[in-house]
């Protein structure tokens, strides 16, 4: 196993070039992290350094000083938040996880003693009202960082402030343990016989055995028994999509439907939990739901701005998404030779995939094999080499560095400003491991001195399945997921911020999903796609046939995917907004929003959003994607359309906006980038434009 894990690690680091090796460090380049203990130490000497900048703050040196501090302590405290955060997901040693879990909430709850601490407060309205700062981000910074502070409660009476710490902790404690269940209860259902699932999926399920009672043998008086073989589909998101899509069973694909969609149980308890004190502090802090409190910061401003374009869109799409509905409808009653079958909830992955694969004869296997890994690897060196002008290059890990033989490491180097940054990509699935796709910070990037930066160093993890091959090959939606992610990296390796508080995704919500739908276009594209895609056999790009059947069958359904998302956000915001006196009953709350803004039925006594883990890091936020969506599709058809790979649009994507990150105003630094028109003000907040999002899905 080791082996092969090391040839397929060799297949994607052959995308990049490399360079010399470096001494033995501990995990992610910090000597203190040797061992898994060192989160201990980690933790306290970031407390002791967070306590000498809050003493040198408290002799109230200048503006600037004070600002600088202010960021240095942000810095501190962050490098061991998301540290913790990247190690408690990814590393396979279990006492590594559970020292990075015991050191987060010590951090968070230094981290809360931070928020509520006056001496800071009191220092950063200073520094915000003498009017003395040099430059916009210093300004910005002081107000950005007076804010976070009064979101933390500490302009409130000691008995609130007090209650506001403890309802901070509890809801950080129940995110956790959400979470936690989703990756550790995923349920499975066992299927008899095995021939019940395609044979090419077998390998991604654990065979079982039941005995199998035969014949009564009258000479030896015995029953012959045997043993049937079938499959365990464990129904984690991975399994439970492939299942839905690809199993022909209509029976096979009902059950596993209904348990993973029915796991785990907990949730139900912990979100009811999280809800309640969630809502709790939002009072508390003055504000009618925590939806309100949540958004007030962001673009939109309040939870009824985004109620309002969600709704409006909602019903514009509903009466196409209807019509596609009836299509897929009338093509089951078709294949099923059943003039009254009705549609339900685990049909529709799989007719949606049947009907997009027969109209444009797509098969999988053969769009895969232009998606080698190593490949899909060196098109991310393309990209940032054809807009910025830069290269990644692979690193060799320094003894301790590493959490998995996997990963590996690269930089991304420019030939006139150097390293810009450096990138882990973890990128196989594995047990115990975060189930999604993701990119985590490590390190933001700050002015250290005029000659000096501090350089972001993030992570990102995916979840691809291993091919039983050398070397993995990716779906079109494994690629475009890639690149999702990657837009994402960018934006954090890209921003040339003075704070780190602003570093990369330390955006405004509603605006922090923008490269990384961005970059999903350029999945798409085919120039894009014909530099890199290449047969892993003959060395062929991929065909431009091919490219052009993908995106025909990618905008065959499209409200039916725009109005899910809706859905979605639509469920955030309702779970998180105003509360009525009695608890909530969010599974049927959820089935009546299913029910009124999608064109699907609900299966009854299902909870399928007790896994949706976006409701923890995104509560009352998942609106953003649509908005992210909304802007990203303006940008592509306004900057990058007419040229993807020109070093003008990457000269756009970079100095107009990625370097910013957090720095500017997000609704001036869209202007001034894709123009006036791609939001609109409405209700006294933001919301964007949707005339590019309704060209793009034929509305």
């Amino acid at each position: 196993m080791l082996s092969r894990a090391a040839a397929i690690r060799r297949g994607a680091v052959a995308a990049f070039s490399t360079v010399s090796e470096k001494p033995e460090t501990g995990l992610y380049g910090f000597e203190v992290l040797r061992t898994a203990k060192g989160f201990r130490r980690f933790v306290d000497d970031a407390i002791q350094r967070s306590d000498e900048l809050v003493a040198r703050v408290a002799r109230l040196p200048s503006s600037p000083e004070i600002v600088r501090a202010m960021d240095e302590i942000s810095n501190t405290v962050c490098t061991v938040i998301d540290s913790a955060e990247l190690c408690r997901n990814t590393h396979p040693d279990r006492e590594f996880v559970e020292e990075a879990d015991k050191a987060s909430m010590r951090i968070y709850e230094h981290l809360q003693y931070l928020n509520t601490n006056t001496t800071l407060y009191n220092a950063i309205l200073k520094a915000e009202g003498e009017s003395v700062l040099l430059t916009e981000e210093a300004r910005r910074a002081a107000t950005i960082l007076r804010i976070d502070f009064e979101k933390g409660g500490i302009h409130l009476p000691e008995d609130k402030l007090e209650r506001v710490n403890q309802l901070n902790l509890e809801i950080a404690q129940l995110g956790r343990k959400f979470s936690e269940n989703v990756m550790n209860k995923p349920g499975f259902v066992d299927v008899y016989p095995a021939s019940k699932v395609p044979r090419n999926m077998h390998h991604h399920f654990k065979s079982v055995y039941r005995s199998n009672f035969g014949s009564f043998e009258k000479q030896s008086n015995q029953m012959i028994t045997a043993k049937q073989k079938g499959l365990r589909i464990v129904t984690d998101s991975g399994n439970l999509s492939s299942a839905l899509r690809w199993i022909s069973d209509e029976e096979v694909r009902k059950q596993v439907y209904f348990v993973g969609n029915s796991e785990p149980r907990e949730n139900i308890g912990v979100l009811n939990g999280l809800i309640d004190a969630r809502d709790e502090l939002a009072k508390t802090m003055g504000c009618k739901s925590y939806a309100d409190f949540a958004i007030r910061p962001n673009m939109a401003a309040s939870a009824d701005v985004v109620m309002s374009f969600l709704g409006d869109l909602s019903n514009i799409v509903r009466h196409k998404a209807d019509e596609e509905f009836k299509v897929i409808k009338d093509f089951k009653r078709r294949i099923c030779n059943e003039k009254s079958a009705d549609l339900e909830p685990w049909d529709e992955d799989y007719f949606i995939g049947m009907m997009k694969s027969s109209v444009h004869d797509l098969d999988a296997s053969v769009v895969a094999k232009y998606f080698p890994l190593s490949q899909c690897l060196k098109g991310l060196n393309v990209l940032v080499e054809s807009l910025f002008g830069a290269t990644f290059h692979q690193i060799p890990m320094r003894d301790g560095e590493s959490w998995h033989p996997d990963v590996i490491k690269l930089s991304l180097r420019h030939p006139d400003e150097g390293d810009l940054g450096f990138m882990y990509l973890d990128l196989y699935s594995r047990k115990g491991k975060f189930p999604g796709c993701a990119h985590f910070a490590v390190q933001g990037g700050r002015r250290l001195s005029d000659s000096n930066y501090q350089l972001p160093i993030i992570a990102l993890v995916c979840n691809f399945s291993r091919s039983s091959g050398i070397t993995a090959r990716l779906s079109h939606g494994d690629v475009e997921t890639l690149f999702h992610e990657f837009g994402h990296a960018l934006h954090s390796l890209l921003s040339r911020t003075e704070y780190q508080h602003f570093s990369g995704t330390r955006v405004a919500l509603d605006v922090a999903e923008t490269p990384s739908n961005l970059f999903e276009w350029y999945a798409w594209d085919y120039r894009v796609l014909k530099t890199f895609a290449l047969d892993e056999t003959t060395g062929d790009a991929i065909p431009e046939k091919l490219v052009k059947a993908l995106n025909a069958s990618r905008n065959m359904f499209p409200a039916t995917e725009l109005q899910r998302q809706i859905f979605y956000s639509i469920m955030d915001l309702t779970l998180f907004g105003e509360q009525a006196s009695k608890p909530m009953d969010t599974i049927s709350t959820v089935a009546d929003l299913r029910r009124k803004h999608t064109s699907w039925k609900c299966a009854e006594g299902t909870h399928w959003h007790t896994r949706f883990t976006h409701l923890i890091n995104y509560g009352a936020g998942y609106y953003s994607y649509l908005y992210a969506r909304c802007f990203a599709t303006t940008i592509w058809q306004e900057i990058c359309q007419e040229d993807p790979l020109s070093r003008s649009a990457g000269s756009a994507i970079r100095d107009k906006f990625l370097r910013y990150g957090g720095s500017k105003d997000p609704s001036s630094l869209l202007k001034v980038f894709a123009g006036d028109a791609i939001i609109r003000n409405s209700g006294g907040g933001v919301i964007p434009d949707i005339g590019s999002l309704r060209k793009e899905i034929g509305l």
